[in-house]
């Protein structure tokens, strides 16, 4: 399965920024230049249309820098809820100027059933949101806009806006620095309830939110992988290029071979979008994605002689990337898990 012509262009352009503008400095010429923000946005709002293989592309190419811009949390998994509810997006979405955050995962996981924080409803037809939402990507400063999945009386999951006070943004300590967190305590705080069916629409933000993620891991191991072999390349030991030497050739050829089986299962995922297949893939390629380049991120510290923690270095950046990246969303094992149930293979 290849790429097209228009997202070969997309990857270029993307490129490009993100080697003009470091850090989080390149979003606001993603967002103005690209369009990165409205990539998931329907054209009737306003957005460019586009499917879930421009958003791996975008992904894969964030990946591959470390990029610690807001596309994750805001341009894919706050708009493609909003999308899913059929809610009306602010236009500073659409342009990149505003920051939305989704709340989803609570102490508990990731998982439906481990969602607490519940809505109660006021005799004006307001909301109010109780519970604690972990591991939300958003920070270091507060977002513009938080959405958050509760419960309502009924016990039904809904998606909310949370408008006003009550809201608590604390921003995390991570093991990751290219990939800011925060804690939002939520405490009666004022919401408007976008979708009683926050079910499905949660159900849609992990698969597109697997896919993409899987897309960034991708992205990553491989350019770990090529740093690694460039360096293999110009280390010399016992006078011979250290990767002259067999072990270290099948070290990286398996290497190669396992991103190169991950891109492909996050290239079939992203243009399953929408079909049968879909989340069925979507959880394969998470997990496969993320354990691909766990790997990827532990040889590069090993063969570049162990260094681990070093700021003069990407190795230690990948590597608390890739663990990170593989506990967000849901771990390789909760994904599989997933896999099992949608194939109907799980045990009784």
């Amino acid at each position: 399965m290849r790429t097209t012509p228009e997202q070969d262009d997309l990857r270029a352009a993307v490129r490009s920024v993100l080697a003009r503008h470091g850090g989080a400095a390149a979003w606001r010429p993603l967002a103005e230049q690209l369009g990165a923000a409205a990539l998931a946005i329907p054209e009737r709002q306003g957005g460019l249309g586009c499917g879930l293989p421009e958003i791996a592309v975008v992904s894969e190419e964030l990946g591959r820098a470390l990029s610690p811009t807001p596309y994750l949390g805001s341009a894919v998994l706050a708009v493609t809820a909003l999308v899913a509810a059929d809610a009306d997006l602010a236009p500073g979405l659409v342009d990149g100027t505003l920051i939305a955050a989704l709340a989803w995962a609570e102490a508990g996981g990731w998982e439906p059933d481990d969602l607490t924080a519940h809505a109660d409803a006021g005799p004006d037809g307001t909301w109010r949101l109780t519970g604690m939402k972990e591991y939300v990507l958003a920070g270091p400063d507060a977002p513009d806009l938080v959405y958050a999945f509760a419960r309502t009386p009924e016990g039904r999951l809904g998606l909310f806006a949370v408008d006003g006070p009550g809201a608590e943004f604390v921003a995390l300590p991570t093991l990751d620095r290219t990939r800011p967190l925060a804690r939002i305590v939520l405490d009666r705080a004022p919401a408007r309830l976008l979708t009683e069916d926050g079910a499905a629409v949660l159900a849609r933000v992990r698969d597109v939110g697997a896919v993409a993620l899987a897309a960034e891991c991708v992205g990553a191991a491989e350019r770990a992988l090529e740093i690694t072999v460039r360096y293999a390349k110009d280390r010399v030991q016992f006078g011979r290029p250290i990767g002259s030497f067999q072990a270290v050739k099948h070290r990286l050829a398996d290497l190669h071979a396992g991103v190169a089986a991950a891109r492909s299962l996050a290239l079939a995922a992203a243009h399953a979008d929408g079909g049968p297949e879909s989340a069925r893939l979507a959880a394969a390629a998470k997990s496969a994605c993320a354990e691909a380049y766990q790997r990827v991120a532990a040889e590069t510290v090993q063969l570049h002689g162990g260094i681990g923690i070093t700021w003069e270095h990407s190795a230690h950046d990948h590597l608390k990337r890739a663990h990170g990246a593989a506990a967000l969303l849901g771990s390789p094992a909760a994904h599989r898990a997933r896999l099992g149930g949608l194939l109907g293979l799980n045990a009784a």
